[in-house]
């Protein structure tokens, strides 16, 4: 295959340029840097099968140029925070909205045989029942979780519309190397590097929402799953475990991983903080494909890969 991987040098994306390059297909990587990083497919470059464009999906000429002979797009370039979409609520709907739409449209004028789409859990708002399935009213009370939506079903006119093979994915809150821990990172992460250097982790709120953690070795066996996938998938589909962790439990199991003695702090709860995300994953079930990964192991997993890439990163010569 051919493939076009947006947000290609982000957490998740990296991941797949690894599978993809690894397994001889052809990558094309389109990141502009806001959220990914050099760093995640440095080691790439060498690869002839691998190409890695600094671009953006609001740039539909760009577009056109890279997708005239691609099979197949996962579009994963998004504004991918909540808290950076509460400051910036234009330029997350530019991206998520405007910039899906490009991707979709010149998918449609080149005819690609399918365009796998990155959505989130956290179109469903806090759960009105548990486990939350593809039906689950889609209640976001953030900018960010508005702006998925309305990408979401600008995948689902062009299906309706124009018979394109768009599937959307809807992955719970991933976590694994690579996930940034500074700035707009993932909380796991943040929480990570604090209790690394002896500093408590930080809680908007009481602590007692929850999230459904998938491990992202798992969510990369998902995509190539529905990337290869022999039929269209025009419904949403989750991918979780089906079960959820309280925040305030994840950051005691973090601090415990790490060997430390802390104590989380807990701050003023965040406007339009999610309360409750569990997954139902009987649909992702009937395809084929299962989690490997509990939270426990996973954290294990990826605070071992943490300890040892900071140990790298702090040797290399300044």
């Amino acid at each position: 295959m051919k493939l076009l991987i947006t947000g290609g040098a982000g957490f998740v994306g990296s991941h797949l340029c690894d599978r993809y390059v690894k397994n001889g297909d052809t990558v094309v990587c389109l990141d502009n840097f806001m959220n990914g990083s050099l760093t995640n497919v440095r080691h790439l470059l060498g690869y002839r099968n691998f190409k890695l464009i600094n671009g953006d999906i609001r740039d539909y000429d760009l577009l056109e140029k890279i997708m005239r002979d691609v099979d197949a797009v996962i579009h994963l370039a998004a504004q991918i925070h909540v808290d950076r979409s509460i400051i910036e609520p234009r330029l997350t709907y530019e991206v998520n909205v405007l910039g899906t739409q490009n991707v979709l449209e010149v998918a449609r004028v080149y005819d690609v045989d399918k365009v796998v789409h990155a959505s989130t859990s956290e179109v469903y708002g806090s759960a009105q029942y548990a486990p939350m399935d593809e039906n689950h009213p889609l209640n976001a009370p953030h900018p960010y979780g508005a702006s998925k939506i309305a990408a979401d079903r600008m995948c689902y006119a062009y299906i309706e519309t124009y018979g394109m093979n768009v599937c959307i994915m809807r992955p719970f809150n991933l976590y694994g190397p690579r996930q940034k821990d500074s700035g707009y990172g993932g909380a796991l992460s943040i929480f990570t590097k604090r209790a690394m250097g002896g500093l408590p982790p930080v809680i908007y709120g009481s602590g007692l929402q929850t999230r459904d953690y998938t491990y992202v070795d798992d969510i990369v066996e998902a995509y190539d799953l529905v990337v290869k996938y022999p039929n269209p998938l025009r419904e949403p589909i989750n991918f979780g475990t089906g079960v959820d962790v309280s925040i305030i439990d994840l950051a005691h199991k973090i601090i415990g991983l790490c060997g430390k003695d802390l104590t989380p702090v807990h701050v003023e709860e965040r406007p339009g903080e999610v309360q409750r995300l569990v997954a139902d994953i009987s649909k992702a079930r009937k395809l084929g494909w299962e989690p490997k990964y509990s939270i426990d192991e996973g954290l294990k997993k990826f605070i071992e890969w943490y300890r040892n890439y900071k140990v790298e990163e702090w040797a290399k010569p300044r």
